[in-house]
């Protein structure tokens, strides 16, 4: 293994673990906190539990394509085509959780409003928009390898 892919992987692995633990740990809090605001409302518990762990599910496997991009380099693929469907795979993923947040921005209002803390409408936000440019970065970078690899094709033709 690469030392320079080693790092990669150990911090795509150390972007999981927090996580987990949010998953783990303060998910289950902050559904009950919105039944605290809501008690009329109980079934927003599970709404936010839908939410925030179905989101959980494309960014656990966007980090697994990651890792597969990584062992990609490791293995002198890197300009392949399964390295543009790795890329595909994490732009698609980053738009699956963009759209999982824009569909629970109404849950992050209504805490906002009951608790006074539009804080809690920026955190939104920001996950939406750090999803998208995530996609865009990813589309851009796959748009670039299936270039270079019709090119290194060209040169490898004229060869």
């Amino acid at each position: 293994m690469k030392r320079e892919t080693f790092f990669l992987k150990a911090a795509v692995i150390l972007i999981g673990i927090p996580v987990l633990a949010l998953c783990i740990f303060l998910v289950p809090e902050i559904a009950s906190y919105t039944v605290e605001l809501y008690p009329d409302h109980t079934y927003m518990k599970y709404l936010v539990f839908i939410d925030l762990y179905a989101t959980a599910i494309p960014f656990y496997f966007a980090l697994y394509q990651a890792l597969k991009l990584l062992s990609y380099i490791d293995k002198n693929k890197a300009f392949s085509e399964l390295s543009v469907k790795v890329l595909k795979n994490i732009k698609y993923c980053a738009i699956a959780i963009s759209s999982l947040y824009v569909v629970g921005m109404p849950l992050f209002y209504l805490v906002a409003e009951k608790d006074d803390a539009p804080g809690v409408i920026v955190i939104g936000m920001l996950m939406i928009f750090a999803s998208l440019v995530i996609a865009v970065f990813a589309a851009v970078l796959q748009k670039l390898l299936k270039n270079a690899i019709e090119i290194k094709s060209e040169n490898d033709l004229t060869v």
